[in-house]
């Protein structure tokens, strides 16, 4: 179903965004196979890290989200996340040797920490609607990512099929659908001082995706 809405709106407006991570070399890698396992599981360690504060994204959702709905939903989104997406993070990092006592002492790096500090912020300084256009980057982009692998086969390494089959499985899209859905309801005849703020959100939330690759596929830490 294409896309709609404001949403709709900001994900064309940054198609250059999303073609430049569609073209790097780190999701390219994924999709052929031939990511190198050291740059993956650099990957695997800061995105442990970054589900922890994802996580903290979903529970100040919960709590700014006026209907008991939306409340429900991101409860559920947050329970999901800790106490079952983040046990099958550490059971496929331990098949790669990966102690959860070495994921635990992680040292995020400064993308990581840049990146996870706009949303916490955004969380506390924001609505949900701002939440949502900060959310939706990674939740909408991820599936997008992983629909876009799919079409173009997939790779023998059972690692990266698997990671291309969550991302564009059932479970995974029906989420990004959601939040689309939810940004949209809540975008309607909305000002447009506000479209530029939710832009801006997004904008910034895409552009961090893309260095989180980046940052994976160089193993970058920190600069100095």
């Amino acid at each position: 179903m294409p896309d709609a809405g404001f949403y709709a709106e900001l994900r064309n407006g940054s198609e250059s965004i999303w073609q430049a991570i569609f073209d790097h070399p780190f999701v390219r890698g994924i999709g052929e196979g031939s990511l190198p396992y050291d740059r993956y599981e650099f990957f695997l360690k800061q995105d442990y890290i970054y589900l922890i504060d994802f996580s903290r994204v979903f529970a100040l959702a919960s709590a700014k989200a006026h209907q008991l709905e939306d409340m429900g939903y991101f409860a559920a989104l947050l329970d999901a996340t800790l106490n079952m997406e983040m046990d099958l993070h550490r059971k496929t990092c331990a098949a790669f040797g990966i102690a959860a006592k070495d994921l635990e002492a992680t040292e995020p790096a400064m993308i990581t920490t840049a990146y996870t500090n706009l949303l916490v912020r955004t969380c506390y300084e924001g609505t949900l609607i701002d939440i949502l256009a900060v959310l939706l980057p990674c939740a909408a982009g991820y599936a997008e990512i992983g629909q876009n692998l799919k079409t173009r086969g997939l790779p023998e390494d059972p690692h990266y099929r698997e990671w291309i089959n969550t991302y564009s499985g059932e479970e995974f899209v029906s989420l990004a659908d959601w939040l689309k859905q939810k940004f949209n309801q809540q975008t309607i005849n909305i000002s447009e001082s506000s479209k530029d703020r939710l832009k801006s959100l997004y904008l910034s939330s895409a552009r961090f995706e893309y260095l989180f690759f980046d940052m994976s596929w160089n193993t970058e830490t920190w600069i100095v």
